[in-house]
């Protein structure tokens, strides 16, 4: 896939756009006042592979809550500011990363205009996010509702206004809940900036229906080589978010994380608790330590032999579950058969000789 050209900005540490890897983002579902919660929400994601962090900042309070969560969070803070340009002046005080506004309801122009001045002076990178749930009644009654290109000539007039005072680290986005709205709105964004672009589906659900409106809008744009950050939203744990954004990503080739898991959906020929048995692989799998050097290695998980290592032999290693004992195999072949309760181990010492191999 071609990627669409974009210039690059820095959130923190983390560069966005100009051919940087593609990146995931969540954002706490924790009250931000409360600190200690909030940290420890960050900390989990940031285990869990997430590499920018959204807070909301709804009150001076939760402002004033930022300076101790920037400085304990291990990836970049973007504080998500709405109606009150004070806040947004506040969170920047507080040391965070960057800026999630919709300058349309900061509030007058002289208004806007401090809070750029202030993110310039600190090289804060500012996103602009424009949701079809957002739409000003002006913009609506233009283009007959929360359109597409409704969508991006709203995202683009708040830009003209930071643009207007001279300041460029922007990055944008214009999300939808229908995926084909989202779509055709970012198709359109791209070929009218170079801005870097955050994708993904506004209030995409509960996990499910979520996760599989997620995965296809925002597969959608990555293979159309649209989308610098992503973010999946769902009603759930927000470390589920970040783990199906890290496999969208990885499913398509953008990232590789580690080794990849692969399990068979069961049938009438399973005599083990293969729910179980991959429940305790995937755990041992992403408590390995540097993941990356075993990137891409494919991890089968069977519940039958007929699944494994017959159907399963384009897998580097598996096992395959039986009445009461296992098979281990490595490159489809068997190399031993041992107790199902052994079987996990097993395979995770068999795996680490291949990081042995690889190095």
């Amino acid at each position: 896939m071609k990627k669409h050209s974009t210039r690059r900005i820095i959130v923190g540490s983390v560069p966005v756009g100009g051919g940087a890897p593609v990146s995931v983002q969540s954002m706490t579902k924790t009250d931000t006042r409360d600190v200690e919660a909030t940290c420890a929400q960050i900390a989990e994601l940031s285990r869990t592979g997430c590499e920018i962090v959204r807070v909301a900042v709804p009150d001076q309070v939760a402002a004033r809550a930022l300076k101790s969560i920037c400085a304990r969070s291990p990836i970049p803070v973007i504080a998500d500011v709405h109606f009150d340009h004070r806040l947004a002046l506040a969170a920047v005080a507080a040391g965070v990363d960057g800026l999630r506004i919709n300058p349309g309801n900061i509030g007058s122009e002289l208004k806007v205009k401090e809070v750029v001045s202030c993110c310039r002076e600190r090289n804060i990178p500012i996103r602009v996010g424009v949701n079809e749930g957002s739409l000003s009644q002006e913009m609506e009654a233009r283009y007959g509702g929360p359109t597409p290109r409704a969508l991006v000539e709203s995202a683009l007039q708040e830009v003209g206004v930071i643009e207007k005072m001279g300041y460029e680290e922007i990055k944008i986005s214009v999300k939808a809940f229908d995926v084909f709205t989202s779509r055709e709105a970012y198709r359109l964004l791209s070929r009218r900036t170079d801005y870097p672009l955050h994708i993904g589906i506004t209030e995409a659900g509960p996990p499910v229906p979520g996760t599989v409106r997620s995965a296809i809008g925002i597969s959608m744009l990555l293979l159309e080589g649209i989308g610098d950050t992503i973010r999946v939203s769902l009603s759930t744990s927000p470390l589920e978010e970040v783990r199906v954004g890290r496999e969208i990503l990885q499913t398509l080739g953008l990232r590789s994380y580690g080794p990849v898991i692969i399990s068979c959906p069961t049938c009438g020929r399973t005599q083990v608790d293969l729910l179980a048995l991959v429940r305790e692989v995937e755990k041992k799998v992403g408590s390995l330590s540097r993941p990356e050097e075993l990137a891409g290695v494919r991890v089968a998980v069977m519940g039958c032999e007929v699944n494994g290592p017959g159907e399963a032999r384009h897998a580097e290693i598996g096992i395959a579950g039986g009445k009461e004992t296992a098979l281990l195999f490595k490159g489809g072949k068997v190399l031993q058969r041992l107790p199902v309760s052994e079987a996990a181990d097993a395979l995770m010492a068999e795996l680490l000789t291949l990081r042995t191999d690889h190095i």
